[in-house]
This record gives C-alpha cells, structure tokens and sequence, in this order.
C-alpha cells in the first residue's frame, strides 16, 4: 500500500530548540504550487521569484499542525494553527494588518533551528488579526495574529538557499 511505513524513528540528541525566529507572507497565488520544485517532500526550487515579506519575531510565537482523520469518509487532512504577536502599533502597520486580515497569504515559518517550511501551499492561510491595547504600562500595544491552514500534507520544508536569492524567495523587510 501506499501508505505502509517505511522507516521507524531513534530517539533524537538533545540538539534543537522551540520558538520562531521570523514568519514572512506572500500573496496568495491559486498557481503558485506549480512554481516549486519538491524533491522528497522539500522545496528545493523555483521557477521564478517570489517576493515574501518578512515580519521578526521575539517571544511566544508558535505554529502547529494537528492531523485529522475520518475512517468513515477516509479522509486525512493538516490543520495548522501559527499565533504570532507583532509589537508596536502605527498607521503603516494598522494597513498591511488590514491587508493581511483580508487576504489568503502563504506563510513561511522560520524557527531557531533553521528551518523554513511553507504553510498554506495551495489552500493559502485565513488571518484573523486582533489590536492589544493594553491595560497596564508593561502590556502588549501591538497586533496578535491567528493564521489558519487546511491541506492535504504538513507543511513543506523549504531549501534555507532558497531564502533571500534573486532565483528563490526574494525577501522584503519592514520598517
């Protein structure tokens, strides 16, 4: 079957940190699958650039992926789940939100470890965007981000030479 194991799993060293280092965005595109080059479940190429925006983050930011399963429909889907807190409000800010809010973005994830990996491949992410105030002087004055995916696989790890390269994922920072 196609779907018999093929490997088992040692238990790993101790040599991996949680948490996310950045997440950056890109429009979404219906097309945009047919751009990559998957070799071994890893983007490893584009066939053109893709310009994606790059948004730092510190903190508790976090994406993770739940399985689920229906025997009785035999289907099997990935929901992923990232909640990231961006800090500081301003006007330039409160648009790309907006933006962000209304759109269906992909969404890079890049972790302490490394790793890039690309959530919402086809299906791209729904953004739900909520603004903290805060109460007291230490609290939060920012935007707290929930982004939403459903596919038919994990999300795909990205070749690292492929961040920031003319040929790959053309990286745009903020302000």
């Amino acid at each position: 079957m196609a779907c018999d194991l093929t490997l088992g799993r040692l238990e790993p060293c101790k040599d991996s940190v949680g948490g996310l280092r950045a997440v950056y965005f890109f429009n979404y595109d219906a097309g945009a699958f047919a751009n990559f080059t998957i070799v071994a479940e890893e983007i490893t190429a584009l066939t053109a650039p893709i310009t994606c925006y790059k948004y730092e983050l510190k903190g508790a930011n976090t994406f993770d992926e739940a399985n689920e399963n229906s025997r009785e429909n035999g289907t099997s889907f990935w929901t992923g789940t990232g909640t990231f807190v961006f800090k500081k409000q301003s006007l330039v800010s409160q648009k790309e939100m907006k933006l962000l809010a209304s759109g269906r973005p992909h969404v890079i994830l890049e972790d302490y470890n490394g790793n890039f990996r690309l959530a919402g491949m086809k299906n791209g992410a729904e953004c739900a965007v909520n603004t903290a105030s805060g109460a007291a002087m230490g609290d939060l004055s920012g935007y707290n981000v929930t982004a939403t995916t459903q596919e038919s696989d994990m999300a795909s790890f990205i070749d690292a030479t492929l961040m920031d390269a003319t040929d790959g994922f053309v990286v745009t920072e903020g302000v």
